[in-house]
C-alpha cells in the first residue's frame, strides 16, 4: 500500500456533470439553460400551477356544485367490525378510545355506526351517530346505543 494505488471508498464518489466549468466540460456557456428568458437567470422561482403566461388549468376547468364548509365529516364503522371486535378482545363496550386502540379510527375523527353485518353479541356502543339499521340492530340484541 503507497500513495500510487490509494482510491477513494466505494460509494463516497458520485459521477455528476458539473455544470458551468468552462467549455471544456461540455456544459459550459449557458451552462443548460439556454438562452434568455427567466428559468437561465439566477433566482428564478416558478409559482405553483404557471404555465407561461396560458391561462392554467386550474382556470380553465369550469367549477361544478357547492363546497358546504360546516360538512361534518364522520368515519362509518359497520356492525360487523364490530362484532369481530367484541369476539376477538372479549369486550361489552366499545367507545372511541377501544377504537383508537385498534387502529379503526384517530383522535380527531368523528364516527359514525353503520348497519353493514350482523351483531351477535350484547354491547354498550357509545358513538358520535348512528344509521337507523345499526341503532336498531344494536337494540335488537339487548344492547345500547349512546351517542357522545
Amino acid at each position: 500500500m503507497d500513495l500510487s494505488n490509494l482510491k477513494p471508498a466505494t460509494g463516497s464518489v458520485k459521477n455528476r456533470k458539473r455544470i458551468g466549468r468552462g467549455t471544456g466540460s461540455g456544459h459550459g456557456g449557458t451552462s443548460t439553460r439556454g438562452h434568455k428568458g427567466a428559468k437561465s437567470r439566477s433566482g428564478f422561482k416558478s409559482k405553483r400551477g404557471f404555465e407561461g403566461g396560458q391561462m392554467p388549468i386550474y382556470r380553465r376547468v369550469p367549477k361544478f356544485g357547492f363546497k358546504n364548509p360546516n360538512r361534518v365529516e364522520y368515519r362509518g364503522i359497520n356492525l360487523d367490525i364490530l362484532q369481530k371486535l367484541a369476539d376477538e378482545r372479549n369486550v361489552q363496550v366499545i367507545d372511541q378510545e377501544l377504537l383508537m386502540a385498534n387502529g379503526l379510527i384517530n383522535q380527531k375523527d368523528l364516527f359514525k355506526i353503520l348497519g353493514r353485518g350482523e351483531l351477535k353479541a350484547k354491547l354498550e356502543v357509545n358513538a358520535h351517530a348512528y344509521t337507523a339499521t345499526a341503532k336498531n340492530a344494536i337494540e335488537a340484541v339487548g344492547g345500547v346505543a349512546n351517542i357522545i
